[in-house]
């Protein structure tokens, strides 16, 4: 049987291409080989300076009032913005040394609210001069790891979970709708506050017995942000980033203008452009949010999730940036997992990818954004009186210590 002229001309074609490919193997392979070589060694380099470290979880319990702006956070990134142990070629490729990484956590477990922050225990000192500095009634100890006591994934685990980061609709150098745009700079009286955070509080705080919900945002601090490609990866620089958009968003209408057919920029357009301007002066951080909703499978309400990923929605705007969900644990249609067990790997590894804080480094990788402080102050800050949920915990006054000059 003489066999179809397409399909023999493209047997034909890879008998040729294969002969081909092992003539000139000596020219092509110890290339390829030496690309895998190298980024198999700084994956596994990095790998294992991540599992060496060790970090620890501090808990943060607001006293009982509770006035200052974001403007106290942003004061606390700026010091936490640490760019160290990345200093060359030798410590990054050869050693796997990377940025610290911090975790800004906000958690309802059965609706009772907490905040968290996760750290290498070298820099606990740090963090809490900082807060300290800025709230002098705040409470802060170290906890237990509140995401290891679920055991989701356990043979016999009677937990469902839903879960979804989080990224921006636009290029990072446009911010998301930060405090200033809400009036909240100065400090102004807390009945006429208009928090942000304020929907997110009373989301976590919503949820009843059986019902958990984390919030994730991990963090460190941004110098060039590593993007696909070459052997080492690319990478970008968002501040570059930022000023070239506002150079062609600024030579448009100068084209237009030496074009005869010139509009003014729109106010948007115009504000755009300040905002980005803005954005990129303050340090930044790489950022990456992971929000998860687990529940017990009687108490799973699949209605929560439409409130979790709208709780979001107030940091957006369409001069601006805003957020996006993605990496879902779902699927849109049927056919792309008949069987179950891809959603079962996607809700497995973000679940274990939350209890990682993984994010920036091997096995947990993916490409972050880049935030700047007040748009991180912005989406996680201490809400003052305005936010009243019953089961946002404060405590009354901060414990006393003893005067430093006691006798023995």
């Amino acid at each position: 049987m003489t066999p179809n002229p397409l399909v023999r001309f493209l047997l034909d074609g890879l008998v040729h291409a294969l002969s081909a490919m092992n003539e000139t193997a000596l020219l092509w392979l110890p290339p390829v080989l030496g690309v895998i070589l190298v980024r198999s060694w700084i994956y596994y380099v990095r790998m294992q300076f991540n599992l060496s470290r060790q970090y620890i979880l501090l808990e943060i319990k607001l006293p009982k009032e509770t006035f200052k702006s974001p403007v106290a956070i942003e004061m606390i990134l700026n010091g936490i913005n640490l760019t160290i142990r990345e200093g060359n070629w030798y410590v990054k490729y050869i050693k796997g040394m990377s940025r610290p990484i911090f975790s800004l956590e906000m958690v309802s477990i059965e609706g009772n609210v907490r905040f968290f922050i996760r750290t290498e225990p070298d820099f606990r000192k740090l963090i809490e001069t900082q807060i300290y500095a800025q709230y002098p009634n705040i409470e802060i100890f170290e906890a237990s790891d509140y995401a290891t006591h679920v055991p989701y994934g356990q043979p016999g685990s009677d937990w469902e979970l839903f879960g979804m980061e989080l990224a921006f609709t636009k290029p990072d150098p446009y911010p998301i709708k930060t405090y200033p745009l809400y009036g909240l700079e100065g400090n102004p009286k807390e009945e006429f506050k208009i928090d942000p955070i304020a929907p997110i509080i009373e989301f976590l705080g919503s949820l009843g017995k059986g019902e958990q919900s984390w919030i994730q945002i991990v963090i460190r601090g941004a110098k060039t942000k590593e993007v696909p490609g070459g052997i080492f990866g690319k990478e970008t620089d968002w501040r570059k980033e930022g000023s070239a958009l506002v150079k062609e968003m600024k030579a448009k209408s100068y084209e237009a203008k030496k074009e005869g057919a010139f509009t003014a920029p729109t106010k948007g357009e115009m504000e755009s452009i300040a905002a980005i301007e803005r954005a990129i002066t303050k340090p930044g951080f790489d950022t990456g949010i992971r929000v998860l909703y687990i529940a017990k499978k009687d108490s799973f309400d699949k209605m929560v999730i439409s409130t979790m990923t709208n709780a979001f929605k107030q940091f957006g705007s369409a001069d601006l940036n805003g957020f996006k969900p993605t990496n879902v644990t779902s699927f849109n249609f049927p056919w792309q997992d008949f069987t179950g067990k891809r959603l079962a790997e996607k809700k497995a590894g973000i679940f274990n990818a939350y209890v990682a804080r993984g994010f920036f480094n091997p096995p947990f990788k993916s490409i972050p954004m880049v935030m700047n402080t007040e748009e991180l102050a912005t989406v996680f800050h201490f809400p003052g009186q305005v936010i009243r949920t019953p089961t946002f915990e404060r405590i009354e006054s901060r414990k006393g210590e003893p005067p430093v000059n006691l006798p023995f």
